[in-house]
């Protein structure tokens, strides 16, 4: 039965103020803010693995480690005796073979410990996941719909050392003195999805599921579609510099605009059987440096037209975020794309070509986040309006 209030009762009286009651849609939160600095942890590990990845292959240390071991693999050798035991297996190795011959115990430390390093940031990612899923879901504060998103991240992770592996696996055996370019490419291809999915993930999980819905309303198809173009095509790029990286291509050409003074590399259909004849044409597109080369860079010019191209579109939108989004994505595609002529003309330089591929991640995030504003565009104050 409700208290009866006195005539002379303040209608503001905070005792007689009920407490709002949130809708069905705000129900169920869960840790949404905790959540997200759990997931931006995650993402700035991936990124920094995505890093030492790239500098694990530039310094041709990828195939150091000849084991796969996911548990007691985190324990480096510890003494000389395991030192040499591990160098040993090393030295019947391929690479060590057929390249390195006659390198020194201490040479093959250095090479040790990128590849080392490579696999604990692995490890360590896959720990802060587990942890924060397993705290997260035993204090029930996913929010709802979130359980099986978090769930395949750490599915798609333990996937994504398992190809590691297999990656590792292909420079192993008979003559081969580098890791298969198509494995790399799906390694660090997978590595970019998972980026990527995080990312998403932490901009979703800024606003409530209240807000999101509210702001779909105003959404931008058009934009959202090319938004979805560039990041199919820069996932492409992706995949093509992968290959490039795979097989040295970013060496062999170390001319621009020519390559080495032709448009078209001269015998980019041709890859050696080892036996005087060559390989079907197919193996070109994977094998054939100046192929390869060639496709990276015709890639990047479309990706830079069609950035262009979006960015012209996105002056139309009415909303002043998503303008500066799209603005922000040329910006970095301008950059990336100086940081490739100058990776080439260095012929990969190991810092120039690092950071080349740290443009390709923030590169990558921008496009996300474009795609998402024009989803879920962010309206002004009714004071200043949309501008």
């Amino acid at each position: 039965m409700a208290t009866k209030r006195s005539i002379f009762q303040e209608v503001t009286d905070k005792a007689q103020t009920p407490a709002p009651q949130p809708g069905l849609i705000d129900r169920g939160t869960g840790a949404r803010g905790a959540i997200r600095l759990w997931l931006a942890l995650i993402f700035v590990l991936v990124a920094a693995m995505i890093l030492v990845g790239g500098l694990t292959r530039l310094t041709d240390s990828g195939l150091s480690i000849t084991e796969w071991k996911p548990l007691h693999g985190a324990i480096p050798p510890m003494g000389e005796a395991a030192w040499a035991e591990e160098f040993a297996k090393y030295q019947v190795s391929p690479e060590y073979q057929l390249q390195n011959k006659g390198m020194t115990l201490e040479a093959f430390k250095t090479i040790f410990w990128w590849e080392w390093g490579h696999r604990q940031l692995g490890r360590v990612v896959g720990l802060v996941w587990a942890v924060g899923f397993v705290a997260f879901w035993a204090t029930k504060r996913i929010p709802a719909g979130w359980t099986g998103r978090l769930l395949g991240l750490g599915a798609l992770g333990g996937l994504q050392g398992a190809i590691g592996w297999w990656m590792v696996s292909s420079g192993l055996k008979g003559t081969m003195v580098d890791v298969a370019s198509y494995r790399l490419a799906t390694h660090l291809g997978l590595a970019f999805l998972i980026l990527g999915l995080i990312a998403w993930y932490v901009l979703a999980l800024s606003r409530s599921e209240a807000q999101l819905l509210q702001a779909r309303r105003g959404r931008e198809a058009r934009l959202y579609g090319l938004a979805t173009g560039l990041l199919h095509l820069a996932f492409l790029q992706i995949l093509l510099g992968a290959l490039v990286a795979g097989i040295d291509a970013g060496r062999a050409f170390p001319t621009w605009p020519d390559m080495n003074g032709s448009f078209f590399p001269a015998d980019a259909f041709y890859v050696p059987d080892g036996a005087g004849g060559s390989l079907p044409l197919w193996h070109a597109f994977f094998e054939n440096p100046g192929l390869v080369q060639f496709l990276h860079r015709m890639a990047g010019y479309l990706l830079l037209a069609f950035g262009i191209f979006a960015f012209v579109k996105s002056r139309r939108s009415a909303y002043g975020t998503t303008r500066t989004a799209f603005l922000a994505v040329l910006c970095m595609l301008l950059v990336q794309v100086a940081l490739g002529i100058v990776t080439v003309l260095t012929a990969a330089h190991l810092h120039v070509a690092i950071t080349h591929q740290l443009g390709a991640v923030l590169l990558w995030v921008l496009i996300l986040r474009a795609r998402f504003l024009s989803q879920y565009p962010v309206a002004g104050s009714i004071r200043k309006g949309t501008q």
